[in-house]
This record gives C-alpha cells, sequence and structure tokens, in this order.
C-alpha cells in the first residue's frame, strides 16, 4: 500500500515538474507536506534535506561563483577573448568554448553562460557571424565540463553525498576527470564542427553602439492598412528604396517570424522590427508605408547627447526579476524607461499584453531609454544589457584575492584535508570578510527554488528507500532487462536517467534514479560505483531539449531557437555521452 501511495505521489510531483503548472519551488514543498502527512516520512525525515551537507554546499558553490563573477575573476579572461581573437570566427569560438568549458569544471556554469551570453553577442557583431551559430554551443560545453569534477555541478554534489549515505563513498574531486575529461573533449570537437553546419543563422538585432556616423538603430514599427508593404516578402521590403535597412524579425499575433528562415509577406497590423540609420527611419516614417505603434510614441531618433537608444534585456535566472509580474517591478516604474515589448521562444508580447505577462529566465525585453540612463542599468544585477561585452564587474581589484580564495577551496577538498561542505562554506566566508562578495548580492546569489527542489526530492528519495519503492522498481528494470549483461544494464541506466533529465531538473533526476540505479547493482552483484557514476552522466546528459537544463533556456530566446534546433546537437551529444560512458566506466570501475 505504501509503495503505490509514493508511486500516485512520484507521479503527480512529476507532472507538476515536467509542465510547471505551480513553481518548482512550491512542488518541492508540497512533496515534503504530502509525504509527512500521509505518514511515510516523519515531518523530522520530511524537511531532513535542510541539513544535508549537499544543500549547504551547493548554496555555498553559487556564492562562490557569484564572487567569481562578480570580481572579474573570470570576466577579464573572456575579454582577452576579444582582444585576441578579432577577424578569426573559428579561433575566437573555440576559445570561448574552452574558456566556458574550464570555467564550468570548477564553478556553477549558470553564471558562465550569463557571462558568455553577451560576450559571443559582441563577437559576432566583431567578427560578422551569426550568434546563433554559438549560443547553443556555450551552454552545452558548460554542461558537458561540469561532469568533469565533484563540484562542477551541484548534481555531482548531490550523488557523491547519497553515495557516502548509501556506504559506497563519496566520489572525489577529480575521481569523475577521466571519464568527464574525454567525453568533453569529444563533446566540444564535435560542436565546433557540427554547430556551424546544423545551428540557424540568425541575425542579430542589437550590436554595440557605434559612435561613428555609422550609428544604427533598432525599431519595432507597425504596418498600417493599406501600406504599400503589404504583400511583399518580409526579407525584401525595403530592399530598393532603402537598402541600408534589415527587417530581423516579423511579428504577427505574438508569434515572431524570422525573414531570413521563414517564407513570409507583410500583412496589414504586422509589427516589422527592423535596423538602419536614424535618416532611413525618419524618412521611412515620414511615409505612409510605417508607423511606429502606440508602445513606441514618443521615441526620437534625432542624434544628440541625449538621444534614446533601444536595447534588448535579459533575464538571468538569478534575477529577482523572475516570476514577478513585469508591471510590479521597479524596471516597469522607472520613468527612464519605456518597455516596447517581451519575446519569449519565438512568443512576442505587446505592451498592451504586458499586465498578463510574468517574468522568466531567458525572456527578452525590447526597451528604449535616454542613452544617459544607459550606466545606470548597466549596474543592475537582474538584467544582462546585449549590447555590453558582459556584465558590469565590480570591485576588479578584489579579482586575485577571489581566485586565491577559490584555488585554495580546490586544493584543500582535492587533497582531502577537508570536507567539501566545510572547504566550500569557508571560502563563502572569506570572499565575505575580504569584500570579494557583498552581502547584499550573497542573498541575491543563493537560488532558492533549486535548493528547495533538492530538499523536496531527497525527501522523495528517502519515501521511496523506507518504502522499498526504489528496490521494487529496479527489480521491474532488471526483469526488462533480463539476460543481459552488466554493461547492458549500466547503459540502461544511463539511457533512463539522460531520458528523465530532458524533461526534469537533473538534480531531481538523480535523486530519483540513483536509489534504482544501486538497487539493480546489488540484484546484479556488480559495482555499484560504477552505476553511480553513470547516472552522474547520465542526468547531465540534458541537450535535447531546452527545458532541461537552465542554460538551455537561457540562450533559448536570444538565439531565436526553435525547440527543434535543441535536438540536431542535442541527440549526437546524448549519444556520444551514453557510447563514451559504457566504454569508459567499466574501464575505471570495472563491473
Amino acid at each position: 500500500m505504501s509503495i503505490a501511495v509514493v508511486t500516485i505521489i512520484l507521479f503527480l510531483a512529476l507532472t507538476l515538474l515536467i509542465t510547471e503548472k505551480v513553481p518548482v519551488d512550491l512542488t518541492a514543498i508540497g512533496l515534503m507536506v504530502a509525504l509527512a502527512a500521509t505518514g511515510i516520512l516523519t515531518p523530522a525525515e520530511a524537511v531532513a534535506g535542510f541539513a544535508s551537507p549537499a544543500v549547504l554546499t551547493v548554496a555555498a558553490m553559487f556564492l562562490i561563483s557569484r564572487g567569481m563573477i562578480r570580481t572579474g575573476a573570470v570576466g577579464f579572461i573572456a575579454q582577452r577573448v576579444i582582444d585576441l581573437s578579432r577577424g578569426n570566427t573559428g579561433l575566437a569560438m573555440l576559445m570561448v568554448l574552452l574558456i566556458v568549458a574550464l570555467s564550468s569544471a570548477f564553478i556553477n556554469n549558470t553564471p558562465v553562460v550569463v557571462l558568455f551570453i553577451p560576450i559571443v553577442l559582441s563577437l559576432s557583431c566583431e567578427l560578422g557571424f551569426s550568434p546563433s551559430k554559438f549560443l547553443i554551443p556555450i551552454s552545452y560545453a558548460s554542461i558537458l565540463a561540469g561532469t568533469s569534477t565533484l563540484i562542477g555541478t551541484s548534481t555531482n554534489i548531490i550523488v557523491s553525498d547519497l553515495s557516502a549515505r548509501r556506504g559506497f563513498g563519496p566520489l572525489g574531486m577529480f575521481e569523475l576527470t577521466v571519464v568527464g575529461v574525454p567525453i568533453a573533449v569529444a563533446g566540444i570537437g564535435f560542436l565546433l564542427y557540427a554547430a556551424p553546419r546544423l545551428m540557424p543563422s540568425h541575425r542579430m538585432p542589437v550590436c554595440e553602439m557605434k559612435n561613428g556616423r555609422s550609428k544604427r538603430y533598432l525599431a519595432e514599427l507597425s504596418v498600417p492598412k493599406g501600406s504599400p508593404l503589404v504583400g511583399l516578402g518580409a526579407g525584401r521590403a525595403f530592399a530598393k528604396q532603402h537598402p541600408g535597412i534589415e527587417v530581423l524579425e516579423l511579428i504577427r499575433y505574438s508569434h515572431i517570424f524570422y525573414p531570413d528562415r521563414d517564407a513570409v509577406t507583410i500583412a496589414p497590423d504586422d509589427l516589422l522590427l527592423i535596423k538602419g540609420s536614424a535618416a532611413d527611419l525618419v524618412e521611412i516614417l515620414h511615409s505612409d508605408s510605417i508607423e511606429l505603434p502606440m508602445a513606441a510614441s514618443g521615441f526620437d531618433f534625432e542624434a544628440g547627447e541625449n538621444n534614446s537608444i533601444v536595447l534588448e534585456l535579459i533575464i538571468p535566472p538569478q534575477s529577482s526579476l523572475v516570476g514577478s509580474r513585469l508591471q510590479e517591478s521597479r524596471l516597469y516604474r522607472d520613468e527612464n524607461v519605456h518597455i516596447i515589448a517581451i519575446q519569449r521562444s519565438g512568443l512576442h508580447y505587446t505592451e498592451q499584453k504586458l499586465q498578463d505577462v510574468r517574468l522568466k529566465n531567458g525572456d527578452i525585453l525590447l526597451i528604449w531609454c535616454p542613452e544617459s540612463h544607459l550606466e545606470q542599468l548597466r549596474a543592475e544585477t537582474d538584467l544582462i544589457i546585449v549590447e555590453d561585452v558582459h556584465h558590469e564587474l565590480v570591485h576588479k581589484h578584489k579579482a586575485r584575492m577571489a581566485f586565491g580564495i577559490f584555488s585554495a577551496m580546490i586544493l584543500t577538498a582535492s587533497t582531502g584535508l577537508a570536507d567539501i561542505m566545510l572547504c566550500a562554506m569557508a571560502a563563502v566566508l572569506l570572499m565575505l570578510l575580504t569584500g570579494c562578495l557583498q552581502l547584499r548580492d550573497a542573498y541575491r546569489g543563493i537560488q532558492g527554488n533549486v535548493l528547495l527542489l533538492i530538499v523536496g526530492t531527497f525527501a522523495l528519495g528517502a519515501a521511496m528507500e523506507k518504502t522499498g519503492a526504489s528496490t521494487y522498481y529496479a527489480g521491474l528494470f532488471i526483469d526488462l532487462l533480463s539476460g543481459s549483461s552488466p554493461v547492458v544494464v549500466l547503459v540502461g541506466i544511463m539511457l533512463l536517467t539522460s531520458l528523465s533529465t530532458q524533461l526534469l531538473s537533473n538534480n531531481a533526476t538523480a535523486i530519483l534514479i540513483l536509489p534504482i540505479a544501486i538497487s539493480a547493482a546489488m540484484e546484479l552483484g556488480v559495482n555499484p560505483k560504477a552505476f553511480i557514476v553513470a547516472v552522474c552522466l547520465g542526468a547531465s546528459a540534458c541537450f535535447a531539449t531546452p527545458i532541461g537544463y537552465q542554460t538551455n533556456l537561457l540562450v533559448y530566446g536570444p538565439g531565436g531557437y526553435r525547440f527543434g534546433d535543441f535536438l540536431k546537437l542535442g541527440i549526437p551529444l546524448n549519444l556520444i555521452v551514453l557510447l563514451l560512458g559504457s566504454l569508459l566506466i567499466p574501464v575505471f570501475w570495472p563491473l
């Protein structure tokens, strides 16, 4: 009976986590309440995850990552990419992917990807390539490299903690390196070869501002009824009379079409996102073919010290704006900022619909503001300005200090002088005491929804173990693969974990699958550590969907991607992980 109750709770939790009908942190709290209310777990057992070393270590790593980013300890390397690779796209992207991979092996990869999105966008303007060719690859490179060390991803930390609890010992700092590095090298090599060929080639709407005569502006214009543009192809609408104007996007009924990809003709009431010089824009606005929508009334293209500029702002995962209504945010109330529209994964919301929009990770805000207000926006940690090279990095003189603290943490933890949780918490304390991390940034850097999800799924994992559900499902899994060799079962575990992580978070997947994997290994009488490593690799192989990992979702909007674009590179990468994992794991952890 208890197994049936846990199964029902598991099914409901999976449904809510996949559909996100309610926030994931609320689902996690509901899990703990349900398991305690049904008597499956005691109240103390239900909330025991809050005291888990893994949760505290993950929280500390969030803060260490924020300190490393905000002091510029990583950012100065990124700037060197721009300085050293001018004119050579291939070299620039190789350097970017390698730096992203190296950084992500030791710090949380979300802030690394947040840092490099505007760098790639800036490089695309300077070197003349499409950023959509490389935004998915930087997300994938960060995920691949995260499997190489214990602290590369929170999933490895959680699996290590669960392994120690079950008596199989924790994972060493570099224990996963022997399989993680070959997989990362093979994956990055594949990305460098395949991404330019398989990824779409969308142009970048906003590039770095140029102060010369060739300065170009981004504008969103509407097509009135009776316009001579009606019926023309969007990509060539202005080619004859205004060849300097580019049509970047056509918005119709909230849906976005890209003229370089979609064969679409202009219809009345369409919105066109175009880029051109002030002279060209003013000239077409004086014609009958186009007009400013009400959302952008008052916009001034005239040159001058206080002229307005149009920017795209990306909402990063750690932003306090995530989950809030736009109209309730301080950005909306800022009298110097006028929000024209919101773009979300191929959808477009105009001002008339803003009151219904709750901001999500990866949303893009199209705004205009006085150029004099730009510095204030740069200082915002809740936003990424697309035209900037990267976040405004503060306390750069603390970069060496931050790097020294971080290096000491790695050395101490990897040599076994102290527990990884103690090392991480000590590193946070030192960063706060030395000023590398401000206390207000520390509170904002703790991703509470992720930690709550970990705690909630810890409770579910404990319930599955206590009721015998994990052993029961392991038996069913073994029955499906009856007569197969341990290697086949190992691959099956990796495949099951990889498929699950495309829909669930990798942390939740690891916690749910690990008890099944260990039970399967025990029934087969083989080394459980091999199956534990397989769960680590499978849980991080979340390449095939944008919702599998938050860095995928973060690049979804800026790259103008479709859901299927993730499959083009994601499925081959999943196969690379499965193939190399099945070959390497039995070598280093004999079955």
